[in-house]
């Protein structure tokens, strides 16, 4: 399944105008390949300046908005395009992984992301009340949005303040709850609201995708997950697929060859060690996953993943 078009530039000008000079301050504040925090707190800048083919990894949920260039996100069967007419919101952690197939040192992709904590969307609806956010069966925890102006003005204001530093404690937080604000009144707000409603559904799945998220190198019993969560077997199941296009255990088993190989490429741990390290019994088995995973055995790709770097 693909969630991917073509895009075309903004015709917007005021829209344009202000995705350029967001595009100048994440230039500023990520000055080289690679993403860097900033003083306004979950606020960070991104730059690539060459194509990337992303190794899969644990994205937290954040909401991602390109001011040049176009990526694909791939969460497994299906992928995810966004530009700057549209931003990506991920709601739930998962493991994923990010192409990019345009980017020169004179031409880089430049993006601003900004980490989302569930309990500032719970305190927000709190204080807000009722915000007539739609209700609609669960959906995927990631999702692509046609951005708007007052979004992206929203964004840009608070990307702004890293040249005020003396305004970032007063006003940061203000325009942070500004745009989780309009991110949970636009069409799709009601996956955010989903995840911070503690008697949903999704809200349970989430809770499973902490647990799993913390304990993956443990045997998974479906049974006693779906206990502590507070679903039945089924439901979790359903719910789970349908927030992460994966089931429990895949998920796990994803998390466990993610953390694997940043054990044997950080760590230096053999394939053996490294395979124990996050659960595996059997090394055969390790070894066969891994390079449904990564498309090549442990051996070879870090032989590839050093070479890169």
């Amino acid at each position: 399944m693909t969630q991917s078009e073509h895009f075309s530039a903004p015709v917007d000008d005021e829209m344009e105008k202000q995705r350029v000079e967001l595009a100048s301050i994440i230039r500023r504040f990520a000055p080289e390949d690679g993403s860097f925090p900033t003083a306004v707190p979950q606020l960070h800048m991104v730059c690539h300046d060459h194509p990337l083919q992303s190794i899969p990894t644990l994205v937290q949920p954040a909401l991602c908005i390109l001011a040049q260039g176009s990526k694909e996100v791939s969460l497994g069967e299906e992928t995810y395009t966004y530009d700057p007419l549209n931003y990506l919101v991920i709601s739930v952690a998962m493991p994923m992984s990010g192409c990019i197939q345009h980017a020169s040192p004179e031409r880089p992709n430049l993006s601003a992301r900004l980490d989302i904590d569930p309990a500032q969307i719970n305190a927000l609806i709190a204080e807000a009340g009722p915000m007539s956010v739609p209700t609609r069966p669960s959906g995927r925890g990631l999702y692509v949005e046609k951005i708007d102006a007052q979004l992206l003005d929203a964004v840009l204001r608070l990307a702004r303040l890293l040249a005020t530093p003396k305004d970032i404690a007063m006003l940061a937080p203000l325009i942070q709850r500004e745009i989780l604000y309009r991110l949970l009144r636009s069409p799709e707000g009601y996956r955010l609201y989903e995840i911070a409603i503690s008697n949903s559904q999704t809200h349970r799945v989430t809770q499973a995708v902490k647990w799993l998220n913390n304990h993956f190198e443990q045997p998974l019993r479906i049974e006693e997950l779906a206990r502590e969560v507070n679903l039945s077997v089924s439901t979790l199941h359903h719910r789970f697929k349908s927030v992460t296009a994966m089931s429990p255990l895949q998920y796990q088993k994803q998390l466990r060859l993610q953390e694997a190989r940043r054990l044997m490429l950080a760590d230096g741990l053999d394939a053996s060690a490294a395979g124990y390290r996050v659960g595996y019994e059997s090394p055969s088995q390790f070894s066969r996953e891994y390079s449904r995973l990564f498309g090549a055995p442990p051996s070879r790709d870090l032989a590839r993943l050093r070479k890169s770097v």
